[in-house]
């Protein structure tokens, strides 16, 4: 089943917040709905965040009071501004809202014709991204060898795109190809994406799945526990990926023990106009981090910090695996500077 869908005006989509206990379906016909969806973390994952992004126009659009093509675009434009709001890391949003907003622009027409191109847009995106995602499984499996043990962090799975996933496309392909591999997986605090959303889905494809806090990586390096690592990102700039806060550190460790540290994302999620220092890092409710599953497991009033990414150097990126291949750090300077 797809994560989110598009029928007759109605966008459905998997409540994440409700994962592994309950499987909720969200349904939306507005935009403000999937912003909604969005700001609360139903909907997450940089690559579904672009198709839902992008489906929130088509909304804007499909019911959309208009009479001319006019206010019917400066609709869209304010649906479009509104999106970007919510969150202000992902590349994915930005890049599938830029295209939709480019493809109503350019259209020619009436208001009627412009609905019909914006929503067409929007379901070329999501279709896209499926067909996106199983190359770059197909690409990341010829990485992984014969019985390897590969860590992943947060979920970059069907759950983050619109089918299939990133990183968890690479091992699923692997895994379908017979190469026997297993996964560790991190419980990615504090939302718990890895333990919630990533051992659900290996789970689900009966996939070898070991769940470790996040603090335990070091040590299972240290034996010898890991054969590679494999993670999405939710923007890449010329000289850093920016991924779920915890990547760093796992690349660091990763680079320390001789582990090859891959990243498995779409060409969505380049964003070759900028540096690091360019970035955003989305903060999040200190919430988050002073209650555990809605438990409050810290004293009232403690300050706390919440950043939702951070940001890996390329000299700790072993590979970045695309639709069109692996790059090298080479290859992606080149491709950075082309």
């Amino acid at each position: 089943m797809r994560t989110i869908e598009w029928k007759d005006g109605v966008v459905t989509t998997v409540d994440q917040t409700k994962l592994p206990n309950q499987t909720v379906l969200l349904k939306m016909t507005s935009c403000d709905e999937v912003v909604k969806a969005i700001k609360t973390m139903q909907i997450r994952g940089a690559p579904l965040l672009g198709a839902a992004a992008a489906y929130g126009l088509a909304l804007t659009a499909y019911y959309s009071k208009a009479g001319d093509r006019g206010r019917l675009v400066e609709e869209l434009s304010a649906s479009a501004q509104f999106l970007k709001t919510t969150r202000p890391t992902a590349m994915n949003l930005f890049w599938a809202i830029d295209r939709v907003m480019e493809k109503a622009k350019k259209t020619e027409g009436n208001a009627v014709v412009v609905v019909r191109a914006v929503v067409e847009e929007a379901q070329r995106i999501a279709a896209e991204d499926v067909d996106v995602n199983r190359r770059i499984g197909e690409h990341g499996s010829a990485l992984l060898d014969y019985g390897d043990t590969i860590l992943t962090h947060c979920n970059a799975g069907s759950l983050a795109t619109v089918d299939y996933g990133t990183a968890l496309g690479v091992i699923r392909t692997a895994w379908k190809n017979g190469k026997g591999i297993k996964v560790i997986a991190t419980e990615t605090r504090p939302l718990l994406q890895g333990a919630r959303l990533t051992v659900y889905e290996l789970l689900r494809d009966s996939i070898p799945v070991t769940l470790i806090t996040d603090s335990m990586v070091g040590y299972v390096m240290a034996k010898g526990l890991v054969n590679k690592v494999v993670v999405g990102a939710d923007r890449i700039v010329k000289d850093a990926v920016v991924n779920k806060i915890g990547t760093y550190t796992i690349a660091v460790i990763a680079h320390e023990h001789g582990v090859p540290f891959y990243v498995a994302a779409p060409k969505s999620t380049f964003d070759m106009n900028r540096l690091v220092g360019d970035v955003v890092v989305e903060e999040r409710s200190t919430e988050e981090v002073v209650r555990f599953c809605g438990v409050q497991v810290a004293p009232k009033g403690v300050p706390a910090f919440n950043p939702a990414f951070d940001v890996t150097p390329m000299k700790y990126v072993t590979a970045i695996i695309c639709e069109e291949g692996v790059l090298s750090p080479a290859d992606f300077h080149k491709l950075s500077t082309a």
